[in-house]
């Protein structure tokens, strides 16, 4: 095993495997190794049995019905049907190992406690019980506004340098009120947090646009989940690897990373790999990252949907912070037999939010007040990592950890960022020439 390669991966998250992909695609040389025995770690799917021994809560009961019904992931999120993940999937043309089902409804707690459908256009705010009368007026010269706002043409801009202005000297502008500002900022454009309002307006609205296309596209909601479970994405990201000669290595325990003479060394099981950079998810470098918050998830099994969700098979709900007395959202995220990840007439709900006391699940409490009776949870809480440098300097570019979200969008910046760290260019979302190649050539020997 003493050789040389471009470039180590250590950890098979997606982060890791998007980037190993990536990387193999543009001909790079890449080890990709494990500790684990499985593809995906932190963001693995576990079947029922292994999501019990994985929480030391015994054996599953037979009323959850067959334990490779399930396919639960740990960090669960959807998928912006125009997002960067999928953009990601196309330029890799890794989209043929996998199958999407839109997600049903997405859906926002206002003030009152009981769920209402997002609107995302100026249709739907004309009608959505969500705004008062006069409100609807406001949100709906604003949806038209974002509709029509294009960066190149100034005429566009109702005479705001949206690079400059912050968000909340838009939403004043148009007059929306508290409540409209809170389900636009935290449902449509999916920010965390209330740090958007004082930031330049272009984010904001950009952020607005792509969920309005990617609700354009399958009508009934802005988001898709892949059938069997998240856990599907790494393994297609690794397989479109070792098809460009991507090695992989799982159960390799790492007992050693050095870096000398200005490459990084890796020993695993006696045997020492070199290599120009590593890419790592944070659990490999301690000693490179800091802790900067934790997450709670609860992974909750039901026999019945969601209440008030019009029976939806899968859907997203969000509860904005101001709703509960909060600074972050909280998320929650149902999926079912629909999507192949659990037995018939089962659900599972996926909550997830930013610990922000010394009492982390009550914190939940507002969600699993709307999910109706829990057959059982599964409660974990996680620090999130960041690494303390950019990596250019020592060569090792680390990931940070998942946060809140139940989206990928921050996945995927996150991811786009490491490649530029490496490359020093932007990473560009169209079919990559290699992959063109290949396509051709699979299309000429399928011809002959």
């Amino acid at each position: 095993m003493d050789e040389h390669y471009d470039c180590i991966v250590l950890g098979t998250g997606l982060k890791e495997c998007i980037i190993s992909g990536l990387l193999s695609v543009e001909g790079k040389k890449v080890l990709h190794m494990d500790r684990n025995g499985y593809y995906g770690g932190e963001s693995a799917s576990l079947n029922l049995n292994q999501i019990f021994e994985k929480f030391n809560m015994g054996k599953p009961t037979d009323n959850l019905g067959s334990s490779r019904d399930y396919n639960i992931d740990l960090i669960p999120k959807f998928i912006l049907s125009s997002g960067l993940l999928v953009k990601m999937l196309l330029h890799t043309d890794v989209t043929r190992y996998l199958d999407f089902k839109v997600v049903d409804g997405s859906y926002v707690m206002p003030k009152g406690g009981k769920i209402q459908k997002v609107p995302a256009t100026d249709t739907e705010a004309a009608t959505s019980s969500l705004l008062g009368f006069f409100e609807k007026f406001s949100a709906k010269k604003f949806f038209v506004f974002v509709q029509e706002y294009d960066e190149a043409k100034p005429a566009t801009h109702q005479g705001l340098n949206l690079k400059q202005v912050p968000m909340r000297h838009v939403f004043k502008k148009f007059g929306l009120n508290d409540e409209s500002v809170d389900f636009i900022g935290h449902a449509l454009a999916l920010h965390l947090n209330d740090d958007y309002l004082e930031k330049p307006a272009h984010d904001t609205l950009v952020r607005i646009r792509l969920y309005a296309e990617s609700l354009a596209r399958y009508q009934k909601s802005p988001y898709i989940y892949p059938l069997y479970g998240l856990g599907e994405l790494p393994q297609a990201f690794a397989r479109l690897s070792a098809i460009y000669g991507g090695t992989y290595m799982l159960n390799k325990p790492i007992e050693k990373i050095a870096f000398e003479d200005g490459k990084v060394k890796v020993t695993s099981e006696g045997d020492t790999v070199t290599a120009d950079f590593i890419v790592a998810d944070p659990t490999y470098f301690p000693d490179k990252v800091k802790k900067s918050g934790r997450i709670i998830r609860s992974i909750c099994l039901l026999s019945n949907p969601i209440p008030n969700s019009n029976n939806a098979e899968s859907v997203q709900i969000i509860i904005p912070q101001k709703q509960v007395g909060r600074k972050s959202d909280i998320y929650i995220g149902e999926i079912s037999s629909s999507h192949c990840v659990c037995a018939k007439n089962k659900y599972i709900a996926i909550v997830s939010t930013t610990v922000e006391t010394d009492q982390p699940e009550r914190e939940l409490e507002p969600a699993y007040k709307l999910l109706g009776p829990i057959d059982t949870k599964f409660v974990s809480v996680t620090d999130f990592y960041e690494p303390i440098s950019d990596g250019t300097s020592d060569k090792a570019f680390i990931s940070t950890s998942y946060d809140a979200t139940s989206h990928f969008e921050t996945t995927c910046e996150d991811v786009m960022d490491i490649y530029k760290r490496i490359t020093g260019k932007d990473l560009v979302l169209t079919t990559h020439p290699n992959i063109l190649k290949q396509q051709e050539e699979a299309a000429a020997g399928h011809q002959q």
